[in-house]
């Protein structure tokens, strides 16, 4: 259940401040067990910082405000649209406002190894968009909003699991969705001081989207393509309701560290 690169990137995004210290982790945050990520800007005349430091640092300059969208196909609320193909090819994009005008970096990964050492080689392409921030609430909602909308996708997604049986069909299942469900700290690398109630959406969000992942890799129970339907149309209005609750709880963070 590790958080997405650009749910991460927009949280550190607004608390990096002067200092190597601070950039630093940001840095290590992001990356995780990556190699290195590369920037690069959209077009070629365009002057963009080269590395994941540069980028944070030039953003790290004045007040900014930051965003993580997840879109999908059919679902691309507020992406805007000079990089609505590449965001939902990716599935994530970041979104940053600063004195110097309004961002969007949309991560591309390539991935090499093998299955017991897989690695990854990131990189991200940044372009200025118009201000997205008057939108962004009326298309994403508020984190209330998303609290809400997670209540009731995690009873669609607790009856779809036991309409499913998962465990039945699937052995492994039953532990996966028990770890899914624990209150167990996940680890991840946020800033400390995070909000505790934007933390517990990321949670519940990302805790949502696994569940998801899971009934959805392969038919499982459906017995007829009915079924199998009726169930790949609930769990993606469940993906859709964390995907936008990771937006919300991202876009409210503040820039105080």
């Amino acid at each position: 259940m590790a958080l997405p690169r650009s749910v991460l990137l927009a949280l550190w995004a607004q608390r990096v401040g002067a200092g190597s210290g601070p950039l630093q982790r940001a840095v290590d945050a992001v990356q995780g067990d990556d190699e290195p990520h590369a920037v690069t800007g959209a077009d070629a005349d365009d002057v963009a910082p080269r590395t994941l430091p540069d980028l944070l640092a030039d953003w790290a300059g004045g007040a900014r405000e930051a965003a993580a969208l997840l879109p999908a196909p059919g679902d691309v609320a507020g992406v805007p649209a000079p990089v609505s193909a590449a965001a939902v090819e990716a599935g994530e994009c970041v979104l940053v406002h600063t004195r110097a005008g309004s961002y969007a970096a949309v991560p591309a990964v390539e991935e090499f190894g093998s299955v017991y050492e897989p690695g990854h080689l990131v990189t991200w392409t940044v372009r200025p968009v118009p201000d997205w921030r008057a939108s962004l609430l009326g298309t994403v909602g508020s984190l209330a909003d998303a609290e809400r909308a997670l209540r009731l996708a995690l009873i669609s997604a607790t009856e779809a699991l036991d309409s499913l049986d998962v465990a039945r069909w699937r052995p492994d299942a039953a532990v996966a969705i028990a770890s899914l469900r624990s209150d167990a700290d996940l680890g991840w690398p946020v800033p400390t001081g995070i909000d505790g109630r934007r933390l517990r959406v990321l949670v519940s969000a990302a805790r949502l989207r696994a569940i998801v992942a899971l009934a959805t890799a392969d038919d499982g129970g459906a017995v007829n393509l009915w079924q199998a339907d009726q169930r790949s149309t609930a769990l993606r209005e469940v993906d859709r309701a964390a995907r936008r609750a990771m937006c919300a709880a991202t876009a409210l963070v503040g820039p105080d560290a």
